[in-house]
C-alpha cells in the first residue's frame, strides 16, 4: 500500500483538487509503466507465514536486501517498515506481503528486467535464512491469527475501521496479493476514456489473471478469492464507479466522489492522526474533529486519494486493480496487457467499442462472474471466454503498433510479454484452473504441495 506523499502546500482553494488531479496530465512521448507486485512470504521449514520479527522474518528480508543490495530504509517508530532506491521503493502489505513498487519506466522490456532484478534480490536474501516467496491472489491455508500485522500506524486504523464497515476487510489486509499496474494519461478527454475501458474491462483483467481458487486450506468456489473479498469490503470505497460512465465525469466529478468518502488519517510529524469516518469536507473548512482549526495540505490530499480503492483509481495517474498476484510471466503479462490497450488510440478505441453499451448492471454482473467462474463466466449472453480473446488481440495490436523494440533490437515490440495470456485464451485455462487441476488430481488434495512447486 501507499507510503505517505510529500511536497503538497496548504489548499486555499477548492479548484486546486482537481488541479492536483489534471498536474498528472503528459504529453504521449512522456507517458510511463510503473508496475507494483505483491507476495507472499513463508518460512520453508514450517510453511507458515513471516512473523514481522525473528531470524526469519519480514524485518530480516528488508535488512537482507538494505544491506545486500543497497536500498535505502524507510523507518516509522523505530521499526523498518519499507526500502526505497531512485523512484522504486519495497513496502509492506498490512499482514506483510512485500511488495515492489516500480519505478515509472518507459517500456515494458524495462519493466521486466526491473521485476525480474527485485525478484532475484528477494530470492537471494531470502535463501539464506530459510524463507520462500509465492504469487498467489489470496494466501492459501494461513488463517488470520497466523499472520502479524506490520507496525505501521496506517494499518492499526484501518484494521480496526475494516471491521466496522464490512465482512472481510480484515482478509484483504492480510491475506491477498495483487499485481498492478499505472499508466498515464495526456488530457482530461483522454482520462475519461481510459478511466471508462479500465473499470469495464477490469473484470476481463481478473478472469485472466484468477489466481486465488483456495482459502483456509481448501477450494472456496471461487477462481478469484481475491477479487469476492474486494466486493464485501468498504462499499464507501471500493468497487465499479459507476459515475464515471455518466455525461459530465472529469476530474471535479472524481473530486466529489473522493470528498464523499470517509477518512482514515491524517499524517503529521512521522505519525497517523486517527481521522476514521470523518470527512475531508470539514477538513477543508477547518473542521475535522481529529484537527481543530487546521486546514489540509496538498500532501493531505494526495494521501486521502491513496485511500481509495475502486477497480481501477485515478490519482495523478491510473491504477488497474483488478488482478491476482501471480507466477513471474504474469508480472510482465498485466503491464503488456493494459498498456497494450491503453498507449495506441486505435487500441483504446477498438477497446471502448467493445464495452460502451454495457450498462451498470452488466459491468458489475461481469465482475461478480469473473470472480466465481474466470474464464467460464457467462454473462447476459457475454461468453467471457469470447471477450477475452478479444480483448487480448486488440492489446497484441496496439503492443505491435506502439512497436518499442527490447534486447538492443532483436526484439521488435513488447507482444512476448502477452504469451502468458495467449496461453490462458487458448487453453481456457487460468493459473487457478491449473492450481484446481493439481489439487484434484497429482496433488491429491495436498495443498502444501503449492509452496514447492509455485513460489519463485
Amino acid at each position: 500500500m501507499s507510503i505517505p506523499q510529500s511536497g503538497g502546500g496548504p489548499i486555499t482553494d477548492h479548484s486546486q483538487l482537481a488541479q492536483y488531479l489534471a498536474d498528472g496530465c503528459k504529453p504521449k512521448d512522456q507517458w510511463r509503466i510503473g508496475t507494483e507486485h505483491e507476495k507472499f512470504g513463508y518460512c520453508k521449514d514450517t510453511l507458515k507465514p513471516l512473523p514481522y520479527h525473528g531470524e526469519r522474518s519480514v524485518k530480516a528480508v528488508l535488512e537482507g536486501l538494505r544491506d545486500q543490495f543497497s536500498w535505502d530504509p524507510v523507518e516509522e517508530g523505530g521499526n523498518i517498515i519499507g526500502l526505497t532506491k531512485g523512484k522504486a521503493n519495497v513496502s509492506l502489505e498490512p499482514g506483510g506481503a512485500l511488495e515492489l513498487s516500480g519505478a515509472p519506466l518507459e517500456t515494458i522490456h524495462e519493466t521486466c528486467d526491473e521485476v525480474n532484478i527485485h525478484l532475484a534480490e528477494v530470492k537471494a536474501v531470502a535463501d539464506k535464512i530459510g524463507v520462500g516467496f509465492i504469487g498467489l491472489g489470496a494466501a492459501p491455508e494461513w488463517t488470520h491469527e497466523q499472520m502479524d500485522l506490520m507496525p505501521k500506524g496506517r494499518y492499526k486504523l484501518m484494521n480496526d475501521y475494516m471491521n466496522r464497515v464490512g465482512t472481510h476487510g480484515t482478509q484483504m489486509m492480510r491475506r491477498t496479493c495483487t499485481v498492478q499496474v499505472n499508466l498515464d494519461f495526456s488530457s482530461e478527454a483522454d482520462m475519461i476514456q481510459k478511466m471508462r475501458v479500465a473499470v469495464a474491462l477490469q473484470p476481463v483483467a481478473t478472469a485472466l489473471f484468477a489466481n486465488s481458487p483456495f482459502f483456509e486450506g481448501k477450494p472456496n468456489g471461487h477462481k478469484s478469492w481475491r477479487s469476492r473479498i474486494w466486493r464485501d469490503l468498504d462499499a464507501d470505497r471500493t468497487g465499479m464507479v459507476p459515475f464515471i460512465f455518466e455525461d459530465g465525469f472529469g476530474f471535479e466529478a472524481w473530486v466529489q466522489y473522493a470528498l464523499d468518502v470517509p477518512m482514515y488519517f491524517v499524517y503529521r510529524d512521522g505519525e497517523y492522526v486517527n481521522a476514521l469516518g470523518m470527512s475531508f469536507r470539514d477538513f477543508l473548512k477547518g473542521e475535522l474533529p481529529a484537527l481543530p482549526g487546521e486546514k489540509p495540505t496538498l500532501s493531505d490530499w494526495a494521501d486521502h486519494l491513496t485511500t481509495l480503492f475502486p477497480e481501477a483509481r485515478m490519482k495523478q495517474y491510473i491504477e488497474m486493480r483488478g488482478a491476482d498476484g501471480g507466477p513471474w510471466r504474469r508480472l510482465c503479462a498485466l503491464p503488456a496487457f493494459w498498456v497494450g490497450l491503453s498507449y495506441d488510440q486505435s487500441a483504446l478505441d477498438a477497446a471502448w467499442d467493445l464495452a460502451k453499451g454495457w450498462d451498470a448492471e452488466t459491468r458489475q454482473a461481469l465482475r461478480v462472474a469473473a470472480s466465481v467462474d474466470g474464464l467460464q463466466a457467462e454473462v447476459n449472453g457475454i461468453s467471457m471466454h469470447d471477450l477475452a480473446r478479444e480483448v487480448v488481440a486488440i492489446a497484441d495490436a496496439g503492443l505491435k503498433a506502439r512497436a518499442r523494440p527490447g534486447a538492443g533490437g532483436l526484439v521488435p515490440d513488447e507482444t512476448h510479454f502477452l504469451n502468458a495470456v495467449k496461453e490462458t485464451v487458448e487453453t481456457g485455462k487460468t493459473p487457478a484452473d491449473e492450481l484446481l487441476d493439481h489439487y484434484h488430481g497429482d496433488w491429491d488434495g495436498d495443498l502444501k504441495r503449492i509452496y514447492a512447486e509455485y513460489s519463485y
